[in-house]
Protein backbone atom coordinates (compact mmCIF):
# COMPACT_ATOMS: atom_id res chain seq x y z
CA UNK A 1 0.00 0.00 0.00
CA UNK A 2 1.24 3.29 -0.84
CA UNK A 3 1.91 6.41 1.44
CA UNK A 4 -0.73 8.32 -0.21
CA UNK A 5 -2.97 5.53 -0.14
CA UNK A 6 -2.63 5.55 3.90
CA UNK A 7 -2.74 9.80 3.87
CA UNK A 8 -5.70 9.08 2.50
CA UNK A 9 -7.25 6.25 4.39
CA UNK A 10 -6.14 8.52 7.86
CA UNK A 11 -7.73 11.77 6.17
CA UNK A 12 -10.89 9.74 5.72
CA UNK A 13 -10.77 7.89 9.01
CA UNK A 14 -10.15 11.20 10.91
CA UNK A 15 -13.03 12.80 9.29
CA UNK A 16 -15.35 10.04 9.89
CA UNK A 17 -14.62 10.51 13.37
CA UNK A 18 -14.86 14.62 13.47
CA UNK A 19 -18.17 14.25 11.70
CA UNK A 20 -19.49 11.78 14.70
CA UNK A 21 -17.78 13.97 17.17
CA UNK A 22 -19.93 16.76 15.69
CA UNK A 23 -23.22 15.07 15.43
CA UNK A 24 -22.71 14.03 18.80
CA UNK A 25 -22.30 16.97 20.45
CA UNK A 26 -25.03 18.48 18.57
CA UNK A 27 -27.77 15.94 20.36
CA UNK A 28 -25.72 16.18 23.48
CA UNK A 29 -25.79 20.32 23.79
CA UNK A 30 -29.94 19.77 22.70
CA UNK A 31 -30.27 17.17 25.81
CA UNK A 32 -29.64 20.24 28.55
CA UNK A 33 -33.30 21.30 29.12
CA UNK A 34 -33.32 25.09 28.41
CA UNK A 35 -35.97 25.53 31.72
CA UNK A 36 -34.92 22.61 34.22
CA UNK A 37 -37.03 22.06 37.08
CA UNK A 38 -35.42 22.14 40.84
CA UNK A 39 -34.54 17.97 40.66
CA UNK A 40 -32.71 18.64 37.21
CA UNK A 41 -30.81 21.47 38.66
CA UNK A 42 -29.67 19.46 41.66
CA UNK A 43 -29.14 16.33 39.52
CA UNK A 44 -26.89 18.57 37.61
CA UNK A 45 -25.41 20.05 40.90
CA UNK A 46 -24.37 16.42 42.44
CA UNK A 47 -22.46 15.73 39.30
CA UNK A 48 -20.82 18.44 37.98
CA UNK A 49 -20.40 20.14 41.34
CA UNK A 50 -19.93 18.21 45.44
CA UNK A 51 -23.97 19.28 45.81
CA UNK A 52 -25.27 22.47 46.25
CA UNK A 53 -24.80 25.50 48.67
CA UNK A 54 -27.60 27.09 50.29
CA UNK A 55 -29.21 29.13 46.82
CA UNK A 56 -27.26 27.46 44.25
CA UNK A 57 -30.45 25.54 43.15
CA UNK A 58 -31.87 29.40 42.10
CA UNK A 59 -28.45 31.09 41.31
CA UNK A 60 -27.78 28.10 38.76
CA UNK A 61 -31.74 28.39 37.32
CA UNK A 62 -31.24 32.01 37.06
CA UNK A 63 -28.02 32.10 34.93
CA UNK A 64 -28.62 28.38 33.17
CA UNK A 65 -28.32 25.37 33.25
CA UNK A 66 -26.50 25.17 29.73
CA UNK A 67 -24.41 27.91 31.00
CA UNK A 68 -23.04 26.64 34.03
CA UNK A 69 -22.27 23.48 32.86
CA UNK A 70 -19.81 25.55 30.11
CA UNK A 71 -18.53 27.90 32.46
CA UNK A 72 -17.43 24.97 34.66
CA UNK A 73 -15.81 23.36 31.85
CA UNK A 74 -13.58 26.58 32.03
CA UNK A 75 -12.98 26.66 34.86
CA UNK A 76 -10.05 29.24 34.33
CA UNK A 77 -12.42 31.72 33.73
CA UNK A 78 -13.82 31.87 37.14
CA UNK A 79 -12.55 33.91 39.49
CA UNK A 80 -11.95 32.02 43.06
CA UNK A 81 -10.46 34.85 45.60
CA UNK A 82 -12.22 33.63 48.94
CA UNK A 83 -10.07 30.01 48.25
CA UNK A 84 -7.02 31.40 46.40
CA UNK A 85 -7.06 33.35 49.79
CA UNK A 86 -7.61 30.55 51.92
CA UNK A 87 -4.76 28.53 50.23
CA UNK A 88 -2.18 31.06 50.81
CA UNK A 89 -2.00 30.13 54.68
CA UNK A 90 -0.14 26.94 53.11
CA UNK A 91 3.37 28.19 51.64
CA UNK A 92 4.19 24.65 50.90
CA UNK A 93 1.30 24.49 48.26
CA UNK A 94 3.46 26.12 45.66
CA UNK A 95 7.12 24.96 46.54
CA UNK A 96 8.88 23.18 43.80
CA UNK A 97 10.33 19.48 44.46
CA UNK A 98 13.85 21.43 44.72
CA UNK A 99 12.48 23.75 47.65
CA UNK A 100 10.89 21.25 49.33
CA UNK A 101 13.54 18.56 49.53
CA UNK A 102 16.00 21.87 50.17
CA UNK A 103 14.17 22.84 53.46
CA UNK A 104 12.12 19.70 54.74
CA UNK A 105 13.18 16.36 53.36
CA UNK A 106 16.98 16.48 53.23
CA UNK A 107 17.70 18.06 56.15
CA UNK A 108 15.67 15.35 57.94
CA UNK A 109 17.44 12.47 55.92
CA UNK A 110 21.04 13.81 56.68
CA UNK A 111 19.72 13.94 61.01
CA UNK A 112 18.20 11.06 60.51
CA UNK A 113 21.46 8.50 59.15
CA UNK A 114 23.60 11.06 61.39
CA UNK A 115 21.52 9.62 64.31
CA UNK A 116 21.69 6.25 63.15
CA UNK A 117 25.82 6.21 63.13
CA UNK A 118 25.09 7.48 66.82
CA UNK A 119 22.85 4.91 67.50
CA UNK A 120 24.89 1.96 65.72
CA UNK A 121 28.18 3.26 67.56
CA UNK A 122 25.97 2.94 71.41
CA UNK A 123 24.60 0.35 70.60
CA UNK A 124 27.69 -1.38 69.78
CA UNK A 125 29.44 0.57 72.74
CA UNK A 126 26.51 -1.17 74.85
CA UNK A 127 26.86 -4.86 73.48
CA UNK A 128 30.09 -4.95 74.43
CA UNK A 129 29.41 -4.32 77.82
CA UNK A 130 27.23 -6.97 77.86
CA UNK A 131 24.26 -5.01 78.40
CA UNK A 132 21.77 -6.60 75.90
CA UNK A 133 18.88 -5.43 76.53
CA UNK A 134 20.14 -1.75 76.78
CA UNK A 135 21.60 -2.37 73.19
CA UNK A 136 18.46 -3.34 71.76
CA UNK A 137 16.85 -0.02 73.05
CA UNK A 138 13.64 2.03 71.47
CA UNK A 139 14.99 4.15 68.71
CA UNK A 140 11.97 6.34 68.81
CA UNK A 141 12.05 7.40 72.31
CA UNK A 142 15.98 7.91 71.81
CA UNK A 143 15.31 10.80 69.00
CA UNK A 144 16.51 14.25 70.14
CA UNK A 145 14.22 16.81 70.24
CA UNK A 146 15.53 18.81 67.14
CA UNK A 147 14.79 15.67 64.70
CA UNK A 148 10.98 15.60 66.18
CA UNK A 149 11.11 18.87 65.46
CA UNK A 150 12.10 18.29 61.64
CA UNK A 151 9.64 15.07 61.20
CA UNK A 152 6.50 17.54 62.31
CA UNK A 153 7.90 20.01 60.23
CA UNK A 154 8.05 17.65 56.95
CA UNK A 155 4.39 15.91 57.89
CA UNK A 156 2.81 19.41 57.94
CA UNK A 157 3.70 19.57 53.98
CA UNK A 158 1.54 16.40 53.53
CA UNK A 159 -0.95 18.11 55.93
CA UNK A 160 -1.46 21.24 54.18
CA UNK A 161 -2.01 19.52 50.90
CA UNK A 162 -4.78 17.70 52.50
CA UNK A 163 -6.54 20.30 54.35
CA UNK A 164 -6.23 22.24 50.90
CA UNK A 165 -7.85 19.44 49.30
CA UNK A 166 -10.93 19.34 51.60
CA UNK A 167 -10.79 23.53 51.29
CA UNK A 168 -11.07 23.40 47.33
CA UNK A 169 -13.71 20.99 47.50
CA UNK A 170 -16.27 22.97 49.81
CA UNK A 171 -15.61 26.31 49.06
CA UNK A 172 -14.40 26.76 45.49
CA UNK A 173 -16.24 28.09 42.77
CA UNK A 174 -14.28 25.80 40.32
CA UNK A 175 -16.20 22.85 41.22
CA UNK A 176 -16.20 20.78 38.03
CA UNK A 177 -12.07 20.87 38.46
CA UNK A 178 -12.11 20.12 41.97
CA UNK A 179 -14.10 16.71 41.47
CA UNK A 180 -11.93 15.94 38.21
CA UNK A 181 -9.20 16.27 40.26
CA UNK A 182 -10.53 13.44 42.45
CA UNK A 183 -11.01 11.62 39.85
CA UNK A 184 -8.06 11.15 38.24
CA UNK A 185 -5.66 11.30 41.13
CA UNK A 186 -8.07 8.11 41.85
CA UNK A 187 -7.32 7.20 38.42
CA UNK A 188 -3.63 7.53 38.57
CA UNK A 189 -3.40 6.65 42.53
CA UNK A 190 -0.02 6.30 44.54
CA UNK A 191 -0.48 5.44 47.95
CA UNK A 192 1.22 8.09 50.33
CA UNK A 193 2.43 5.09 53.15
CA UNK A 194 4.43 3.65 50.81
CA UNK A 195 8.15 4.68 51.15
CA UNK A 196 8.93 8.70 50.51
CA UNK A 197 5.70 8.91 48.02
CA UNK A 198 4.38 11.22 50.60
CA UNK A 199 7.53 13.68 50.07
CA UNK A 200 6.03 13.61 46.03
CA UNK A 201 2.25 14.34 46.45
CA UNK A 202 2.46 18.06 46.96
CA UNK A 203 4.13 18.14 43.44
CA UNK A 204 2.52 15.19 42.10
CA UNK A 205 -1.21 16.45 42.73
CA UNK A 206 -0.41 20.12 41.05
CA UNK A 207 2.07 19.35 38.53
CA UNK A 208 1.19 15.89 37.30
CA UNK A 209 -2.56 15.90 37.78
CA UNK A 210 -4.33 19.70 38.22
CA UNK A 211 -2.96 21.12 34.83
CA UNK A 212 -4.73 18.36 33.08
CA UNK A 213 -7.86 17.23 34.01
CA UNK A 214 -9.39 19.52 31.33
CA UNK A 215 -6.21 19.01 29.10
CA UNK A 216 -5.66 16.30 26.87
CA UNK A 217 -5.23 12.95 28.26
CA UNK A 218 -1.47 12.17 26.27
CA UNK A 219 -0.24 15.04 28.40
CA UNK A 220 -1.05 13.79 31.99
CA UNK A 221 -0.07 10.26 31.01
CA UNK A 222 3.58 12.17 30.74
CA UNK A 223 3.51 13.98 33.28
CA UNK A 224 2.38 10.92 35.37
CA UNK A 225 5.03 9.02 34.16
CA UNK A 226 7.53 11.07 35.02
CA UNK A 227 6.67 12.03 37.99
CA UNK A 228 8.47 10.60 41.10
CA UNK A 229 5.62 9.66 43.32
CA UNK A 230 4.50 7.20 40.58
CA UNK A 231 8.23 5.99 39.66
CA UNK A 232 8.71 5.38 43.35
CA UNK A 233 5.46 4.28 44.13
CA UNK A 234 5.23 0.92 41.13
CA UNK A 235 8.84 0.24 41.78
CA UNK A 236 10.29 1.62 38.51
CA UNK A 237 12.91 3.91 39.73
CA UNK A 238 14.35 0.54 40.07
CA UNK A 239 13.32 -1.07 37.06
CA UNK A 240 17.02 -1.61 35.18
CA UNK A 241 18.15 -4.36 32.32
CA UNK A 242 19.44 -7.33 34.14
CA UNK A 243 22.39 -6.96 32.00
CA UNK A 244 23.41 -3.31 32.23
CA UNK A 245 21.88 -2.28 35.32
CA UNK A 246 23.90 -3.43 37.90
CA UNK A 247 27.56 -2.16 36.18
CA UNK A 248 27.66 1.24 37.52
CA UNK A 249 26.66 0.37 41.27
CA UNK A 250 29.09 -2.50 41.44
CA UNK A 251 31.59 0.00 39.64
CA UNK A 252 30.78 2.00 42.68
CA UNK A 253 30.99 -0.55 45.20
CA UNK A 254 34.06 -2.10 43.87
CA UNK A 255 35.76 1.61 44.23
CA UNK A 256 34.45 2.08 47.93
CA UNK A 257 35.74 -1.36 48.69
CA UNK A 258 38.70 -0.79 47.47
CA UNK A 259 39.64 1.91 49.24
CA UNK A 260 38.36 0.46 52.45
CA UNK A 261 40.84 -2.53 52.25
CA UNK A 262 43.64 -0.64 50.86
CA UNK A 263 46.45 -0.63 53.73
CA UNK A 264 48.04 2.18 52.05
CA UNK A 265 44.95 4.26 51.84
CA UNK A 266 45.01 6.89 54.73
CA UNK A 267 41.31 7.18 55.50
CA UNK A 268 40.74 8.48 58.48
CA UNK A 269 37.72 6.63 61.41
CA UNK A 270 35.52 9.43 60.22
CA UNK A 271 36.04 8.88 56.02
CA UNK A 272 35.59 5.22 56.77
CA UNK A 273 32.26 6.23 59.05
CA UNK A 274 31.17 8.19 55.62
CA UNK A 275 32.87 5.54 53.01
CA UNK A 276 30.13 2.30 54.48
CA UNK A 277 27.37 4.83 55.44
CA UNK A 278 27.69 5.69 51.13
CA UNK A 279 28.65 1.94 50.41
CA UNK A 280 25.36 0.82 52.17
CA UNK A 281 23.76 3.40 50.55
CA UNK A 282 24.76 2.29 47.00
CA UNK A 283 23.96 -1.78 47.98
CA UNK A 284 20.51 -0.32 48.76
CA UNK A 285 19.81 1.37 45.57
CA UNK A 286 21.25 -1.32 43.83
CA UNK A 287 19.21 -1.86 40.66
CA UNK A 288 16.93 -5.15 40.55
CA UNK A 289 16.59 -6.23 37.50
CA UNK A 290 13.19 -5.80 35.62
CA UNK A 291 10.32 -4.50 37.44
CA UNK A 292 6.69 -5.18 35.51
CA UNK A 293 4.69 -3.25 38.02
CA UNK A 294 4.41 -0.38 36.48
CA UNK A 295 3.94 -1.47 33.14
CA UNK A 296 1.42 -3.43 33.77
CA UNK A 297 -0.64 -0.66 35.67
CA UNK A 298 -0.17 1.47 33.12
CA UNK A 299 -1.98 -0.92 30.78
CA UNK A 300 -4.44 -2.45 33.06
CA UNK A 301 -5.14 0.78 34.64
CA UNK A 302 -4.17 4.00 33.05
CA UNK A 303 -5.08 3.41 29.82
CA UNK A 304 -5.93 0.02 28.18
CA UNK A 305 -7.99 -1.39 30.64
CA UNK A 306 -7.93 -5.08 31.78
CA UNK A 307 -9.41 -6.02 28.53
CA UNK A 308 -7.90 -3.69 26.36
CA UNK A 309 -5.50 -6.80 24.33
CA UNK A 310 -2.43 -6.51 25.28
CA UNK A 311 -0.62 -9.79 26.38
CA UNK A 312 1.47 -10.94 29.08
CA UNK A 313 4.41 -10.48 26.99
CA UNK A 314 3.06 -6.88 26.54
CA UNK A 315 3.75 -6.06 29.74
CA UNK A 316 7.49 -7.37 29.47
CA UNK A 317 8.36 -5.51 26.70
CA UNK A 318 6.91 -2.32 28.17
CA UNK A 319 8.77 -3.10 31.36
CA UNK A 320 11.71 -3.19 29.16
CA UNK A 321 10.78 0.24 27.59
CA UNK A 322 10.71 1.80 30.65
CA UNK A 323 14.08 0.68 31.97
CA UNK A 324 16.20 3.61 33.15
CA UNK A 325 13.35 6.01 34.13
CA UNK A 326 13.79 6.62 37.63
CA UNK A 327 14.34 8.92 40.39
CA UNK A 328 17.86 11.19 41.09
CA UNK A 329 18.22 11.03 45.14
CA UNK A 330 14.96 8.92 45.39
CA UNK A 331 15.02 9.66 49.31
CA UNK A 332 15.42 13.19 50.28
CA UNK A 333 13.11 15.00 47.71
CA UNK A 334 14.30 13.57 44.38
CA UNK A 335 13.34 14.18 40.58
CA UNK A 336 13.06 12.23 37.08
CA UNK A 337 16.21 11.46 35.94
CA UNK A 338 16.77 9.01 32.81
CA UNK A 339 19.88 6.95 33.52
CA UNK A 340 20.98 5.33 29.64
CA UNK A 341 23.62 2.50 31.72
CA UNK A 342 20.19 0.85 33.55
CA UNK A 343 18.17 0.96 30.15
CA UNK A 344 17.54 -2.26 28.34
CA UNK A 345 18.64 -0.40 24.48
CA UNK A 346 17.61 -4.00 22.60
CA UNK A 347 14.37 -3.61 19.92
CA UNK A 348 11.18 -4.30 21.58
CA UNK A 349 7.60 -5.24 20.27
CA UNK A 350 4.27 -3.63 22.29
CA UNK A 351 1.15 -4.05 20.82
CA UNK A 352 2.54 -5.23 17.39
CA UNK A 353 4.20 -2.26 16.72
CA UNK A 354 8.22 -2.79 16.85
CA UNK A 355 9.79 0.00 19.03
CA UNK A 356 13.89 0.79 17.92
CA UNK A 357 16.17 -0.20 20.24
CA UNK A 358 18.19 3.11 21.42
CA UNK A 359 21.44 3.53 22.91
CA UNK A 360 22.04 6.70 25.74
CA UNK A 361 20.08 9.27 26.46
CA UNK A 362 17.44 8.32 23.11
CA UNK A 363 16.55 5.53 25.14
CA UNK A 364 14.31 8.12 26.65
CA UNK A 365 12.25 8.51 23.62
CA UNK A 366 10.94 4.79 23.41
CA UNK A 367 9.02 5.54 26.59
CA UNK A 368 7.74 8.55 24.75
CA UNK A 369 7.00 6.29 21.71
CA UNK A 370 4.84 3.85 23.92
CA UNK A 371 2.82 6.54 26.07
CA UNK A 372 1.84 8.13 22.18
CA UNK A 373 0.45 4.23 21.03
CA UNK A 374 -1.23 3.75 24.17
CA UNK A 375 -3.00 7.23 25.06
CA UNK A 376 -4.94 6.87 21.64
CA UNK A 377 -5.69 3.25 21.16
CA UNK A 378 -8.73 3.03 20.80
CA UNK A 379 -9.30 0.64 24.14
CA UNK A 380 -7.88 3.66 25.72
CA UNK A 381 -10.30 5.88 24.40
CA UNK A 382 -13.34 3.40 25.44
CA UNK A 383 -11.41 2.98 29.09
CA UNK A 384 -11.17 6.62 29.84
CA UNK A 385 -15.16 6.86 28.54
CA UNK A 386 -16.21 4.25 30.74
CA UNK A 387 -14.61 5.45 34.10
CA UNK A 388 -15.98 9.12 33.40
CA UNK A 389 -19.46 7.89 32.17
CA UNK A 390 -19.59 5.82 35.34
CA UNK A 391 -18.38 8.62 37.38
CA UNK A 392 -20.98 11.14 35.84
CA UNK A 393 -24.08 8.94 35.26
CA UNK A 394 -24.54 5.60 36.79
CA UNK A 395 -22.47 2.57 38.11
CA UNK A 396 -23.25 0.76 34.69
CA UNK A 397 -23.34 3.25 32.15
CA UNK A 398 -25.22 3.18 28.76
CA UNK A 399 -23.07 1.63 26.27
CA UNK A 400 -24.68 3.79 23.73
CA UNK A 401 -23.03 6.48 25.98
CA UNK A 402 -19.49 5.41 26.66
CA UNK A 403 -19.18 4.73 22.56
CA UNK A 404 -19.87 7.91 21.73
CA UNK A 405 -17.81 9.49 24.13
CA UNK A 406 -15.02 7.04 23.05
CA UNK A 407 -15.85 8.47 19.75
CA UNK A 408 -15.37 12.05 21.19
CA UNK A 409 -11.68 11.00 22.62
CA UNK A 410 -10.40 9.80 19.27
CA UNK A 411 -11.28 12.76 17.31
CA UNK A 412 -10.31 15.47 19.29
CA UNK A 413 -6.43 13.63 20.16
CA UNK A 414 -7.54 12.84 23.97
CA UNK A 415 -9.00 16.24 24.56
CA UNK A 416 -10.91 15.56 28.37
CA UNK A 417 -12.58 18.96 28.08
CA UNK A 418 -14.69 17.49 25.24
CA UNK A 419 -14.89 13.79 26.37
CA UNK A 420 -16.44 15.24 29.74
CA UNK A 421 -18.72 17.75 27.73
CA UNK A 422 -20.42 15.01 25.51
CA UNK A 423 -21.32 12.94 28.98
CA UNK A 424 -22.54 16.38 30.96
CA UNK A 425 -24.31 17.45 28.05
CA UNK A 426 -25.95 14.11 27.23
CA UNK A 427 -29.26 12.35 26.86
CA UNK A 428 -27.97 9.85 29.05
CA UNK A 429 -26.54 12.35 31.65
CA UNK A 430 -30.42 13.98 32.20
CA UNK A 431 -32.11 10.82 32.26
CA UNK A 432 -34.42 10.25 34.84
CA UNK A 433 -32.69 6.91 35.25
CA UNK A 434 -29.46 8.66 36.25
CA UNK A 435 -30.63 10.62 39.04
CA UNK A 436 -29.60 9.53 42.32
CA UNK A 437 -28.03 6.37 40.73
CA UNK A 438 -24.72 6.57 42.19
CA UNK A 439 -24.14 6.28 46.33
CA UNK A 440 -22.10 8.82 47.55
CA UNK A 441 -18.40 7.84 48.70
CA UNK A 442 -17.44 8.95 51.75
CA UNK A 443 -15.12 12.05 50.59
CA UNK A 444 -18.61 13.47 48.50
CA UNK A 445 -20.90 12.55 51.38
CA UNK A 446 -18.76 14.83 53.99
CA UNK A 447 -18.13 17.64 51.18
CA UNK A 448 -21.74 18.09 49.90
CA UNK A 449 -22.90 18.09 53.95
CA UNK A 450 -20.32 20.63 54.70
CA UNK A 451 -21.76 22.52 51.46
CA UNK A 452 -25.09 22.37 52.13
CA UNK A 453 -24.62 23.44 55.49
CA UNK A 454 -23.03 26.45 54.31
CA UNK A 455 -20.17 25.13 56.61
CA UNK A 456 -17.31 27.82 57.33
CA UNK A 457 -14.16 26.18 57.26
CA UNK A 458 -11.72 27.77 59.33
CA UNK A 459 -9.30 24.83 59.43
CA UNK A 460 -9.82 21.05 57.32
CA UNK A 461 -8.30 19.31 59.69
CA UNK A 462 -11.22 17.85 61.64
CA UNK A 463 -12.74 16.61 57.87
CA UNK A 464 -9.59 15.46 57.12
CA UNK A 465 -9.51 13.19 60.53
CA UNK A 466 -12.92 12.00 59.78
CA UNK A 467 -12.05 10.53 56.14
CA UNK A 468 -9.32 8.78 58.00
CA UNK A 469 -10.52 7.47 60.92
CA UNK A 470 -14.40 6.91 61.20
CA UNK A 471 -15.68 7.30 57.85
CA UNK A 472 -12.91 5.16 56.48
CA UNK A 473 -11.45 7.14 53.24
CA UNK A 474 -8.30 9.05 53.87
CA UNK A 475 -7.06 11.31 51.48
CA UNK A 476 -4.29 9.77 49.79
CA UNK A 477 -4.36 6.25 51.61
CA UNK A 478 -5.55 3.89 49.24
CA UNK A 479 -3.03 1.14 48.93
CA UNK A 480 -3.70 -0.30 45.93
CA UNK A 481 -3.23 1.11 42.32
CA UNK A 482 -6.53 0.34 41.17
CA UNK A 483 -7.38 3.63 43.50
CA UNK A 484 -10.80 3.48 45.78
CA UNK A 485 -14.02 1.97 44.67
CA UNK A 486 -16.64 4.67 43.68
CA UNK A 487 -19.50 1.65 43.17
CA UNK A 488 -22.21 1.69 45.33
CA UNK A 489 -21.17 -2.10 46.94
CA UNK A 490 -17.91 -0.28 47.98
CA UNK A 491 -19.98 1.90 50.76
CA UNK A 492 -23.35 0.53 51.70
CA UNK A 493 -23.19 -0.63 54.88
CA UNK A 494 -25.03 -0.38 58.42
CA UNK A 495 -21.40 0.40 60.03
CA UNK A 496 -20.79 3.23 57.18
CA UNK A 497 -24.47 4.97 57.05
CA UNK A 498 -23.78 5.48 61.11
CA UNK A 499 -20.36 6.45 60.85
CA UNK A 500 -22.36 9.34 58.02
CA UNK A 501 -24.69 9.93 60.75
CA UNK A 502 -22.18 10.49 63.47
CA UNK A 503 -19.79 12.79 61.27
CA UNK A 504 -23.53 15.11 60.51
CA UNK A 505 -24.05 15.36 64.19
CA UNK A 506 -20.94 16.57 64.50
CA UNK A 507 -20.85 18.46 61.83
CA UNK A 508 -24.41 20.87 62.86
CA UNK A 509 -24.08 20.47 66.30
CA UNK A 510 -20.54 22.72 65.89
CA UNK A 511 -18.30 19.98 67.15
CA UNK A 512 -15.93 19.98 64.65
CA UNK A 513 -13.14 22.07 65.87
CA UNK A 514 -12.64 25.23 63.08
CA UNK A 515 -15.92 24.39 61.25
CA UNK A 516 -19.12 26.24 62.00
CA UNK A 517 -22.64 25.93 61.02
CA UNK A 518 -24.60 28.86 61.35
CA UNK A 519 -27.98 26.68 62.52
CA UNK A 520 -30.10 29.34 63.78
CA UNK A 521 -30.12 30.95 60.17
CA UNK A 522 -30.57 27.63 58.19
CA UNK A 523 -33.10 26.15 60.87
CA UNK A 524 -34.80 28.49 63.43
CA UNK A 525 -36.77 25.69 64.09
CA UNK A 526 -38.68 22.38 63.53
CA UNK A 527 -41.72 23.69 61.66
CA UNK A 528 -42.81 22.33 58.83
CA UNK A 529 -42.52 25.63 56.66
CA UNK A 530 -38.50 24.98 57.82
CA UNK A 531 -38.58 21.06 57.13
CA UNK A 532 -39.84 22.00 53.09
CA UNK A 533 -37.54 24.87 53.23
CA UNK A 534 -34.73 22.72 53.56
CA UNK A 535 -36.01 19.81 51.90
CA UNK A 536 -35.71 21.82 48.83
CA UNK A 537 -32.56 23.34 49.52
CA UNK A 538 -30.87 19.98 49.88
CA UNK A 539 -32.81 17.85 48.29
CA UNK A 540 -35.23 19.54 45.73
CA UNK A 541 -38.30 18.80 47.40
CA UNK A 542 -37.81 14.34 46.46
CA UNK A 543 -38.37 12.66 49.67
CA UNK A 544 -40.17 9.13 50.61
CA UNK A 545 -43.08 9.85 53.46
CA UNK A 546 -40.92 7.96 55.39
CA UNK A 547 -38.01 10.40 55.49
CA UNK A 548 -40.55 12.90 56.21
CA UNK A 549 -42.31 11.53 59.00
CA UNK A 550 -38.76 11.04 60.55
CA UNK A 551 -37.89 14.34 59.49
CA UNK A 552 -40.95 15.86 61.46
CA UNK A 553 -39.62 13.98 64.78
CA UNK A 554 -36.83 15.91 65.39
CA UNK A 555 -36.84 17.25 68.73
CA UNK A 556 -34.83 20.33 67.56
CA UNK A 557 -32.72 21.95 64.61
CA UNK A 558 -29.50 20.19 65.20
CA UNK A 559 -31.24 16.94 64.66
CA UNK A 560 -33.45 18.31 61.94
CA UNK A 561 -30.29 18.55 60.04
CA UNK A 562 -28.56 16.10 60.90
CA UNK A 563 -31.40 13.56 60.28
CA UNK A 564 -31.36 15.44 56.89
CA UNK A 565 -27.93 14.91 56.19
CA UNK A 566 -28.12 11.37 56.96
CA UNK A 567 -31.17 10.30 55.18
CA UNK A 568 -30.87 7.67 52.23
CA UNK A 569 -31.72 10.49 49.57
CA UNK A 570 -28.66 13.07 50.66
CA UNK A 571 -26.46 9.73 50.77
CA UNK A 572 -27.68 9.80 46.86
CA UNK A 573 -26.21 11.81 44.09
Amino acid sequence: MSHRTIGAIAVFVAFTLASQWHAAAQKSDSAVPSDPDAPTILHALNRVAYGPRPGDIDRVRAMGLAAYIDQQLHPETIPDPAVDSALAAFPTLTMSEEQLAEKYYRPLEAMRRDQQQKQAKAAAKTAKAGDVAAAAGDPQAQLPPEMRAMRQDAASVLQNLMQARIIRAVDSERQLNEVLVDFWFNHFNVYAQKGVVNEYLNTYERDAIRPYVLGHFRDMLGAVAHSPAMLFYLDNFQSADPQMGRRGANQQVEQIERRLNNPRARVTPEQREQAMARLEQVKKNMPRGLNENYARELMELHTLGVDGGYTQKDVQEVARVFTGWTIDQPRGGGRFIFRPAMHDPGTKVVLGQTIAGHEGVDGMREGERVLDILAMHPSTAKHIAFELAQRFVSDTPPPTLVDRAANVYLATNGDLREVTRAILTSPEFFSVDAYRANVKTPLEFAISAARATGAKILVAAPIVQALRTSLGMPLYGCQPPIGYKTTADAWVNTGALLARMNFALQLVGNQQRAIRVDVPSLAPDTSEATRTRLVGQMLAGQISSSTSATLAKAPNPQQLLALLLGSPEFQKR
